[in-house]
Order: structure tokens, then sequence, then C-alpha cells
């Protein structure tokens, strides 16, 4: 029976118990083990981790565990330059692309108003969410902490809130993404990216009353779906300003 001494820090803590969060406390292992069993093992996908300290030495996720190590576990750091210390993957966790497991509709459809490239399907299956993110170089998002440990995921982020807004204000929390927002930029239905279009081009798609008070228009290249700044244009703007304080 081997003791490992045990630290999560910042909101890795969320998926810890009560009496484990923000101290060290002792955790017992009866086998071999790598640290990512260890952490997985305690609830904290691996996806939320980006440095581990073992006796002070940074270590990779395929250290295996000894008697008495002190292990420290990290998050993401978003001001704190630690590239001098080893990091757990080849690229950053940061990217600016997502794909969005099935419970996460609404939050998909408001990360492409801030013009965000996210895929969702409402029929997606975990396996596919997964080789989605390894395929296409993807964040998963998912409030399914099972799915965040597949081994094939290396960038994911678990979503704490159940309340879509708030969630969006989690992303670009997380991620520091309120520089990097584009309005108006992707469809919010398909994800495809809205190209401006010439009224003539498509005015025998327009209704009478859209073609005698509107001269501006957007169309999506991918789905062929029609935008202009009427009424639903006013009600994005009023969520605009909900996300992005100060936002135009």
């Amino acid at each position: 029976m081997a003791e490992l001494a045990l630290r999560f820090y910042e909101e890795l803590n969320d998926f810890l118990p009560p009496e484990k969060k923000k101290r060290q406390f002792v955790h017992p292992i009866d086998r071999k083990a790598s640290v990512k069993d260890v952490i997985e093992s305690l609830g904290v996908p691996h996806t939320e981790v980006e440095l581990i300290l073992v006796n002070g030495r940074s270590v990779d996720f395929h250290y295996h565990v000894k008697d008495r190590d002190e292990i420290s576990v990290y998050p993401v750091f978003e001001s704190f330059n630690i590239r001098p210390l080893l990091r757990l993957r080849d690229k950053p966790l940061r990217e600016l692309r997502f794909v969005a497991d099935s419970n996460l509709g609404k939050l998909s459809q408001y990360l492409r108003l801030l013009g965000f490239d996210c895929l969702y399907r409402n029929d997606y299956a975990d396996a596919e969410v997964a080789e989605i993110s390894l395929q296409q170089h993807r964040v998963v998002l998912t409030r399914d902490r099972r799915l965040l440990q597949r081994k094939i995921i290396t960038h994911g982020y678990f979503i704490r809130s159940d309340q879509p807004k708030q969630q969006v204000k989690e992303v670009l929390e997380r991620f520091d993404l309120y520089n990097d927002t584009a309005p108006f930029t992707r469809c919010v239905n398909c994800n495809g990216l809205l190209l401006e279009v010439d009224k003539d081009d498509i005015i025998d798609r327009l209704e009478p009353l859209t073609r005698q008070h509107y001269d501006d228009f957007k169309i999506c290249r991918d789905c062929g779906q029609i935008f202009w700044p009427g009424s639903h244009y006013e009600r994005a703007n009023k969520l605009l300003e909900e996300f992005i304080p100060n936002s135009d």
C-alpha cells in the first residue's frame, strides 16, 4: 500500500469533495498507476490539467506514482508563463475552435453569435464528439466528466453552470476570449461563415417588406440562410451586451 500526498489548485477543486478542496490530503493506492490514473480516479478530467509537479519536478501523465510522492496539480494558466516547465500536451489547451456535446445546443448558438467556430448536433454520441475533437483539433465543451476522461481527448472543458448565458461567460473567461469575439460573422444555426451579399442577387428570396426596408444582407456560405438587421438583430445585440461589457 502506497500513500500519496496530493493537492489540487484553483478550479480543479470544483471536482473534489469538500474535505479535499484547497488542501493537501493523503490518498492511498494499492496498485501500480500513472499519475493520470490517480487524478481521474479522484474525479478530475485530465483535459482540465495543464501542469503536474511531483516532489517539485514537472512530470507528464505517464509518470508512475511512488510511495510518499507529493503531487501538485494545476489547471490552465492564462497569465502565468510556465513555458520553462514541461507541458502535458504538444499544443496549448487554449483553442478558438470548439465542439459541444448534445446537451449544449443553446451555448453553441451563443458562441456562434459571438463569432466562434463551434460544431454541434443534438444527436452527437460521445464517441463522435471525441473523434471530432481528435481529428479537427477542437476543444470539447461538455457537462459530462466521463466524456472528458476518454483518452483521445486532449483539449476539453467541463462546463460548470447549467444556465446557457452563464455558460457563455464561463467559456469567455476560461479561455480569455473577450478580445477575440467577432459578432455576426457565423450562422447561429449551422456554424457556417456569413458573407456579404448584394441585394439584387437574393431579391427573389426576400419578402416584400424586407425588400422595401432593408438593403444590407449576409448569407451563410454553408446553409444559404439570409440575414439582415431586422428585429432579430436588435435582440442579438441585447444578448451581446450581456456577454461582452461595453459591446457595440
